[in-house]
């Protein structure tokens, strides 16, 4: 019945265009008549219509009989394995690291001897700022290992070196805004130039300090030691050099970026730079990504595709990063604010879970990254200090452009303008070719507006659905304390979230063809949901472009390609339906956009994976990698909608996925997967931060009004010490620390203000700290300004590192203070937050804070607090801290000082 009612409405069709030309089934040659029943679409467009059955007591199941349906099976397989090949041709490129060795040739980059000086510094041990390891024996270590260089350096060339201790203040929005101070700290400065001197150089920036308790390998040793390797290749070429290239070594990035700071806005030779590289690491080893550039000054990113030998680079790195959903920054952004210098930011990405820990050690940063970063940074170097554009820097910077990276092999880069044109013609094309079907007289399309909006609606509503589900698990697996269960086994969120998001999508659009589209053929509703895909991601590049956002290039390819491909395939599949050259050729044309965001989603995951499990105890890391996970489904599943039309079932597929979710599910909330691995070659620790203190409350008065003592520890993710209770009881619930609502901060010593991240806290009393090295904090004047406020002024000595806490009571206000810029900053919560540190000398830390008082309170104007940090010496431990750190699993990485 429906092949007869097909061919009727055709025939009808037809003799209403061709007016009294008269066309009857029999004229038309069998394969022809068939595609024709099969394909209500003539040419694509408006040549046919709906093949719905109005009369009642139609079947759907008869209209879809007339079709090849495809394979559900085959159909299944077949995206599983192309999507599975697709993630292997990603992971091949990943692992690549160089494309040809170089090491050990005269005049290039050796990667064993940048080893040499990594594992050199690496055995010194946790550098943090102030320390005699980093203070004095690294920068010992590199001043001998410079001077060598010098020796062998060629007579064509100058090197200058310096020593700075710059003190100085600044105020950052980073983590919700803080004040920085800090005193006497190190930079060792290196400048290569031409023997008759040069007036432009380009930075090359590292930081040879470490984060407390982690050898710093990644961070940010490695990035030292291919400098100290890039300046002597640089250095015994017989090349001249036109511009000075000047290697700054800097000592204190770990406190908040400061000796960047000091550096750019003191040395005399920061007036030279007209352009800088920032080597830096979000991970340990892998390739290293240029993550961002500028601002604007396209001919940077010009530069580095021109020179760079292994090319990694995305414009999508660079508008997240930016965007501040990662809680990181870098040098690259001290330099474009204080200095305002262009500059390139890389950083190695891999395996962020041994970040900051003990585990980042020399050994595992394979020598291909070494070797890869070197001839990277080298050939950069040498490009722009050779260059007639670094001179005249100021006139190119104009702009922004879109960079990508072709698997590793090569960078496609162009001005974001060109990027805008680029985009509109492709959602011109789309224009043309939905407004062509959209806008045809009914009476030849058949309903087909109305089935592209019913569809476009399902679709969203799929997404949505498939949303929701995954939350609500993601919440569920929360609330009963199994969050993280995929951090050692990521493959476990894939069948959970991803599972479920795909099975929702599929049931949706099931039931629709099912209960809505039951009397159309499968083959229009092949082509309707197409065309619904296209148009969804038509809009996401008008949206995208419109907000002047160069990652719009990645819509673009999802939108021109699969268009490309449909009018490709599209004789085939009218002719012959979904057959398999239909399917081969349909996914060889999805080919580009399939496997470039593949290449992303690794790059997504690969970042956001490991910062999940450092990232505070308020943000349930299930739901946000579940909504990202979903994205990532949602995005992958668009252009494979239309096969669920096209199959002659989905059940198979349905009852699979969801099987697959219902057990990972099952097991989750078991128990079964542990988050967290001791595994020597693959670690993934629990971070915990253990501090033993003492705290002194005080009247106003100046008398001691409280006092306790005992061990402040930070779970550093959101499972909290549920994990570590059972392996160290008196960690529990029971001694969970409470918030002094009056005191700054809750009265707790909080190194950076990061309070608001994480709220879940412990205290186990314990004895009284007694350090060799106590610190003093004094009011040393109250005095009445002209202006009728109050200047406070006090004076601190103690460690290397020391936090400085103030509230302003109701009626008061700080207006001025002599920190930063001398306008008062809040951290987020209201409270001011002062980063202090110094090197191994400094003199006593003496500032005012000026108070605006509107009332009187008894209780005074503001609280103030201090809180020193001893990060490195003998004050470091404690017999307490030690006997805790010893009873914590060897799957945690408790970072302890007093």
């Amino acid at each position: 019945m429906a092949m007869e009612w097909g061919y009727e409405s055709a025939a009808v069709r037809r003799h209403r265009v061709g007016g009294d030309r008269r066309e009857g089934p029999a004229a038309v040659p069998p394969p022809e008549r068939e595609a024709r029943a099969q394909d209500p679409l003539v040419d694509g467009c408006g040549g046919g219509g709906r093949t719905r059955k109005r009369s009642p007591g139609g079947s759907g199941s008869t209209s879809r009989s007339a079709g090849t349906g495809l394979s559900e099976a085959r159909a299944a397989l077949g995206l599983a394995l192309y999507l599975l090949a697709l993630r292997t041709l990603v992971q091949l490129s990943l692992q690549q690291l160089v494309l040809r060795g170089t090491a050990g040739h005269r005049g290039e980059f050796d990667a064993l001897q940048a080893r040499d000086y990594l594992e050199h510094i690496t055995s010194i041990g946790p550098r943090t700022t102030g320390s005699l390891e980093n203070e004095i024996l690294t920068v010992h270590y590199l001043l001998e290992q410079i001077k060598l260089i010098e020796v062998q350096s060629n007579s064509l060339h100058r090197i200058s070196v310096d020593v700075q201790r710059p003190t100085g203040s600044f105020s950052i929005d980073f983590l919700g805004g803080f004040t920085s101070y800090y005193d006497n700290i190190t930079n060792v400065v290196v400048k290569l130039e031409p023997r008759d001197g040069a007036r432009h150089a380009v930075l090359a920036n590292c930081h040879f300090d470490s984060v407390a308790n982690s050898p710093g390998a990644s961070d940010d040793a490695v990035s030292c030691s291919v400098m100290l390797e890039v300046l002597r290749v640089l250095s015994t070429s017989s090349e001249a050099l036109h511009h000075a290239v000047i290697f700054l070594f800097n000592g204190a990035e770990e406190n908040v970026l400061q000796a960047s700071h000091g550096f750019i806005t003191q040395h005399p030779w920061a007036s030279l730079i007209r352009a800088f590289i920032n080597l830096e690491a979000a991970g340990v080893g892998g390739k290293e990504l240029v993550f961002q550039t500028g601002p604007e000054n396209p001919w940077l990113v010009q530069a580095y595709v021109s020179a760079a030998k292994h090319p990694f680079a995305s414009v999508v790195a660079q508008e997240v990063f930016q965007s501040g959903i990662i809680p990181s920054d870098t040098d690259f952004r001290i330099y474009r604010d204080f200095g305002n210098i262009p500059g390139i930011d890389l950083a190695f990405i891999e395996n962020g879970y041994i970040y900051h820990t003990k585990y980042d050690t020399a050994d595992r940063i394979l020598t291909d990254s070494i070797q890869r970063a070197g001839d990277n940074i080298l050939a950069v170097l040498k490009h722009l200090a050779t260059s007639d554009t670094l001179a005249a820097a100021s006139k190119y910077r104009h702009g922004n452009v879109v960079f990508f990276d072709v698997l590793g092999l090569f960078v496609i880069a162009y001005p974001s303008r060109i990027g805008s044109i680029i985009n509109y013609m492709v959602v011109m094309a789309v224009v043309l070719y939905l407004g062509k079907k959209l806008l045809q007289p009914k009476h030849k399309t058949g309903n087909y507006k109305k089935d592209f909006l019913c569809g476009l609606g399902i679709t969203v509503i799929s997404w949505f659905t498939s949303l929701v589900t995954v939350l609500i698990i993601a919440v569920f697996i929360s609330l009963i304390g199994q969050s993280l269960s995929w951090y050692n086994h990521f493959y476990v969120s894939v069948c959970l979230y991803g599972t479920a998001t795909v099975a929702k999508i599929i049931f949706i659009h099931t039931l629709a063809k099912r209960f809505y589209y039951m009397n159309a053929s499968d083959q229009y509703l092949g082509e309707v949901f197409f065309d619904v895909s296209l148009f969804v991601h038509c809009c996401f590049l008008v949206a995208l472009t419109y907000q002047g956002l160069c990652s719009a290039f990645i819509s673009a390819v999802w939108v021109a390609f699969p268009l490309l491909t449909k009018l490709c395939v599209h004789k085939d599949f009218k002719q012959h339906g979904a057959q398999g050259k239909f399917f081969t050729f349909y996914l060889l044309g999805m080919f580009i956009p399939y496997l470039y965001a593949l290449y992303l989603i690794w790059a997504v995951f690969e970042m956001f994976t490991p910062i999940l499990g450092r990232s505070g105890s308020e943000i349930p890391p299930d739901v946000v990698l579940a909504s990202i996970l979903a994205g990532c489904a949602m995005i992958l599943s668009s252009y494979f909608i239309n096969f669920i039309y096209l199959a002659k079932s989905t059940k198979k597929t349905l009852l699979t996925l969801t099987l697959v979710c219902a057990i990972t599910f099952l097991l989750v909330c078991s128990g079964t997967f542990f988050p967290y691995s001791s595994n020597p070659a693959n670690p993934k620790p629990k971070r915990v931060f253990l501090q033993h203190m003492t705290r002194t409350f005080h009247d106003l008065e100046g008398n001691a009004v409280k006092r306790d003592s005992g061990v402040w520890i930070n779970g550093f993710d959101y499972t909290g010490m549920s994990h570590i209770t059972p392996h160290v009881p008196e960690i529990n619930d029971s001694i969970r620390a409470h918030c002094e609502e009056n005191a700054p901060l809750c009265g707790f010593p909080w190194y950076l203000p990061v309070h608001f991240l994480i709220r879940k806290n412990w205290y186990l009393p314990a004895p009284e700290v007694s350090p060799r090295n106590p610190a003093h904090f004094r009011l040393i004047s109250k005095e009445q300004t002209p202006w009728d406020s109050i200047k406070l002024t006090f004076e601190a000595t103690g460690p290397s590192h020391m936090s400085f806490y103030v509230r302003a009571h109701k009626g008061s206000t700080l207006s001025q203070w002599s920190l930063g810029n001398g306008t008062p900053v809040t951290s987020k919560g209201g409270d001011y937050f002062v980063f202090y540190s110094h090197g191994l000398e400094a003199s006593a830390w003496q500032f005012w804070i000026e108070v605006q008082v509107s009332e009187e309170h008894p209780e005074g104007m503001v609280t103030v607090a201090i809180a020193a940090h001893y990060l490195s010496g003998e004050d470091k431990r404690s017999p307490q801290l030690d006997a805790l750190k010893e009873k914590f699993p060897d799957w945690t990485f408790p970072s302890a000082w007093g």
